[in-house]
């Protein structure tokens, strides 16, 4: 029976998304990831190097998931409110990936991914879409296309960033659910470039 390769990869990968989002890149352990996916830890030396590549790597697909999924096209940049709900629900389905951002922060040196440019040109469209619905009036110009588009980031994320406060601050709101907080956000993102 031939080996699939990318099978094995995927494995990998999807593993390496568990424990690192548990552990972190400095708690994260090779011999975890390769039982939990069922494959000989050398495999992950072969395919993506030691193990803060593969973290870079694990950073890679999940970014590549998040923009295809949760972004809308930048034309849809104009109502800050539906951007900021794709993404509120892209972290309310996929609460690892929130949690993968933060250990990236957290590196005293982070390394270079082969999406950086990719992720840089995402958020240079977004912007980009923000300052010509600015130019077009159907946003505000009272604050910087890059702080809009970072508030929508900010705001859509913090609801699943610190759950502990959020519950704290929530206390007795009558509808505290997730489609109320939800609805909270597209209002709030929307205000924004009002």
């Amino acid at each position: 029976m031939a080996w699939d390769t990318e099978r094995t990869k995927q494995l990998l990968l999807d593993a390496a998304v568990r424990e690192f989002a548990e552990h972190g890149p400095e708690g994260a352990r090779v011999d975890r990831i390769a039982k939990l996916a069922g494959v000989n830890k050398e495999r992950i030396y072969q395919y993506f190097g030691n193990k803060e590549q593969l973290f870079g790597h694990v950073i890679d697909q999940e970014l590549a998931k998040v923009m295809a999924v949760a972004s809308p096209l930048p034309e849809n940049c104009v109502d800050l409110g539906e951007f900021a709900g794709l993404l509120f629900d892209w972290h309310a389905a996929n609460p690892t990936f929130l949690r993968l951002l933060r250990w990236e922060g957290l590196l005293i040196e982070p390394q270079p991914t082969a999406r950086d440019n990719e992720r840089a040109a995402y958020y240079a469209q977004r912007v980009a879409a923000i300052m010509e619905a600015q130019r077009a009036g159907t946003i505000s110009r009272e604050l910087p296309a890059q702080h809009l588009l970072y508030a929508v980031f900010a705001l859509s994320a913090w609801w699943f960033t610190a759950p502990k406060v959020i519950a704290m601050v929530m206390t007795g709101l009558a509808d505290d659910t997730l489609a109320g907080r939800r609805a909270a956000l597209v209002k709030l993102a929307r205000k924004l470039g009002q």
